[in-house]
């Protein structure tokens, strides 16, 4: 999926507006962060939480469809580089991480443990040529 870009951007740091290409990494990162969220949000989820930490890692997003808490990781990249797509960096190490962090999150705010949930990534590209923002969402990965 594609989605236009303009030529000037919100911030995901508040308010200040960036020109396309003056991302640095960590605003590129907050920006595509924010960006999924409206992305997700447009298909009908509803957002928990954001940036939950813990000592071991972080889920980027927190969202509920449908009954079921889903733990969404955004990975992204400014440029569209084929065999580098961000969510190739999603690798068994990070979802190990993100599963052990789900689980604290569920028991930090008391669901039952038969709550239904999963992993998710969004990965988000820039393609600076054709002024867009791609967007591919990865459901229930393992």
């Amino acid at each position: 999926m594609t989605h236009p870009v303009n030529s000037l951007y919100w911030s995901a740091q508040g308010d200040k507006v960036l020109r396309m290409g003056t991302f640095s990494y960590g605003e590129f990162g907050s920006f595509a962060e924010h960006y999924a969220g409206e992305y997700l949000g447009s298909k009908g989820y509803t957002i928990l939480g954001r940036n939950y930490r813990k000592p071991w890692g972080e889920i980027d997003i927190i969202v509920r469809k449908e009954g079921i808490i889903i733990f969404v990781e955004v990975k992204a990249n400014k440029k569209d580089l084929p065999g580098f797509e961000p969510e190739f960096r999603v690798d068994r190490n990070k979802r190990y991480r993100m599963a052990r962090i789900a689980g604290t999150y569920l028991s930090d705010h008391h669901f039952s443990v038969d709550q239904p949930w999963q992993l998710d990534v969004v990965a988000v590209t820039l393609d600076s040529e054709r002024r867009v923002f791609k967007i591919r969402h990865y459901k229930n990965i393992e």
